[in-house]
Parts: structure tokens; sequence; C-alpha cells
């Protein structure tokens, strides 16, 4: 078999910045504190973005406040999802790659991301990706601040549904960050990169990456690779 495990942001798609529409209302509503500004996202758990955001507004323990806030959140994200249609838009060659896996019946997707579920589930179900991958066993974003976790996770979940332990061979994880990178290193398994976030080529190289891709548009490569 073939586990596949993907990063949303940048990997799959651009939301357009809607995640920070919602942040700014529900930080607001949990803490009734004035909103000043996120924390450098990109790569990163929403605990971990949580944690620093919390810490920029003087909330130097955010533990106490995070189930309520990534509920509002979430809510949050949803009334504004039609937004994703109009602001945001699905990366080359990802629609096409996603639907030649999941006919595969050797390949099993899922996502392995900093969002949070209920965002990450909007995200793609905006872009009728949703139905393509398996959200039961991926990694999100309230698992841990270490991104690493995440991939642990969901090798957990992978591990307890299909009642088999993944070999490392067979576990692909695909991002655009050395984040992304150094979590798949860091399980063993192996590391796909996308040039398609803020993070260059080089860098993803640099990071450790057994591969290193500009985007997914040479979709019949791209198969071959994370499908065997």
């Amino acid at each position: 078999m073939r586990l596949v495990m993907w990063d949303v942001d940048h990997t799959l798609l651009a939301a357009g910045g809607v995640a920070q529409l919602a942040y700014a209302p529900a930080f607001t509503a949990v803490t009734g504190v004035a909103w000043q500004q996120m924390a450098f996202s990109a790569g990163r758990t929403d605990r971990d973005i949580a944690a620093e955001t919390f810490a920029m507004h003087g909330i130097d323990d955010c533990e106490p406040h995070l189930d309520a806030f990534f509920t509002v959140f979430a809510a949050e994200f949803a009334a504004r999802r039609e937004l994703l249609a109009t602001r945001g838009y699905v990366l080359p060659g990802v629609r096409e790659v996603l639907t030649a896996l999941s006919i595969r019946p050797h390949v099993v997707q899922t996502l392995v991301t900093g969002n949070i579920r209920p965002v990450a589930l909007d995200k793609l179900a905006a872009f009728d990706l949703a139905g393509l991958v398996d959200f039961d066993i991926g990694g999100y974003g309230t698992d841990d601040i270490v991104r690493a976790t995440l991939v642990r996770r969901s090798l957990e979940r992978a591990a307890a549904k299909h009642s088999r332990v993944f070999d490392p061979a067979e576990v692909i994880v695909v991002g655009d960050t050395a984040h992304d990178v150094t979590a798949a290193l860091a399980n063993g398994v192996t590391a796909v990169a996308v040039a398609t976030g803020g993070t260059s080529a080089e860098a993803l190289a640099a990071a450790g990456a057994h591969v290193v891709l500009d985007d997914l548009s040479d979709v019949e490569a791209v198969v071959t690779l994370l499908g065997g």
C-alpha cells in the first residue's frame, strides 16, 4: 500500500487569506482583547500559531482559551467559506493528481496539515476535493505544536483503521515548507516538496527533501511518483 499525506495551504490550494479574516473576530470573541495581528503561519500548526498570537496580545498561557477559540474560529471560517471560491484557487495539477490517486486501490490519501480539521475540511470542500482524501486518519493543527507529531498521529490513525502498520517506505508527506520536510524526516518517511509556497526549491532541497517539484502540473509523473 501507499499512504500519501498532503499538506493543504500552498500545496493543494491557496485560501486567499480567508483564515486570517476569521481569526480576528474569533480571537476577540473568546478573549475580549482587541485584535492586533496574527503570528506568521506558513508551515506551522494552529496550536503553535495560536500560542504566539496570544502571547503577542499579552496572553502568555493560551491553553485555557484554545478549545473555545478553535470552536469559534471554525464557525467564523465556515461563515466565510463562500469567499474561498472568489479569493482562493486550486494549484496546478492538484485536482487531477488527487483524482487519479483516489482510484488506485493500493493508495490511501489523507491530510497532515497545520489547519484544525473543520477548517481543512471546509477548504477542500469549497473546491470539491474533500471526497478524495480520508479525513479520519489525518494529522491536524490541534494535535500538537510540533508538526512531526501530526505525521505520527496520522500514522497511528491509519494503522488503527487499516489494521496494519505502514512501513516507512510506503508513506509520503507532500508539502511546500521546510516544516513539512523535517516532519517527514523525523518520522523516517519520504518527503516530497513542492515549491508552490514561499519556500524556494533550493531551500526545500537543503532541508532534506527526497524529491523537490516546481509544482504538480506534470500529472502523469506526479501520480507515478506518489502512487508507485
